[in-house]
Formats: structure tokens, sequence, C-alpha cells
């Protein structure tokens, strides 16, 4: 099981950027696979990103390729989701999640979830 906990939200101005991190407090060794969600008031959870545990394999949703780009560094157990060119409808709460095997979009998959780190952007 991993606790995570992630930081770095704010608000910033349409086309500004933001680093969002997710540190991972592991209670069983082995590794993992991190996604990065969303979910804006109203809507559904929202699949941005996954990454393997070496990072070889990383998955986008269309609608942040090219602007967000995810990292990770497993000796500090830490992830990261470096966010560019972002736009109001970014605007939303952001979670990392974290799973042994699954690496995808679909959340039910995802066993370990952090509280989440708003993200606002305005116009």
């Amino acid at each position: 099981q991993v606790h995570l906990v992630e930081s770095g939200g704010g608000l910033v101005q349409a086309g500004g950027s933001l680093r969002l991190s997710c540190a991972a407090s592991l209670r069983t060794a082995g590794p993992y696979n991190i996604a990065w969600f969303r979910q804006a008031p109203g809507q559904e959870r929202e699949f941005i990103v996954a990454i393997s545990w070496t990072g070889g394999t990383t998955t986008y949703a269309d609608s942040v390729k090219g602007r967000f780009t995810v990292s990770r560094d497993n000796a500090k157990n830490m992830a990261y989701l470096q966010m560019n060119s972002l736009r109001p409808e970014d605007t939303a709460a952001y979670y990392c999640a974290t799973d042994p095997f699954y690496l995808g979009s679909d959340q039910h998959r995802y066993h370990s979830w952090g509280q989440g780190t708003q993200v606002t952007v305005s116009s």
C-alpha cells in the first residue's frame, strides 16, 4: 500500500505553468505505476497521464498531450507533473494514484490515491 501526498497546486493565469508533485510513502516495498487524474466541480474524474515504474512507458490523454509532462524519481519516491500552456479548462483538483500492476486510464484499477491539490487557471 502506498500513501500519497500531492502538492504544487495554485492559481495561475492562462498560458502559465505549474509543477505538481506527488510524494509516495511506501508501506510495502515493490514497484508501482503512477497516474495523474483531475476532477472539476460537477464533472467526472478524468485521466491525464500514466507512467510506468521505470518511466519507460507513458500514456497521455489527448487533452494534455504536448502541454503536460510526467516524470518520476524513484530514489526519492516522487512523481511530477509539469503543466505548461495552462488553460481555464485545466482548472480542477489534481490527484495522483498508484497501482503495482495496472498502467492505464481506468481510475477504478488504481488502489492508492492522494488527497488532491487544486489548480485554478484564470482567463
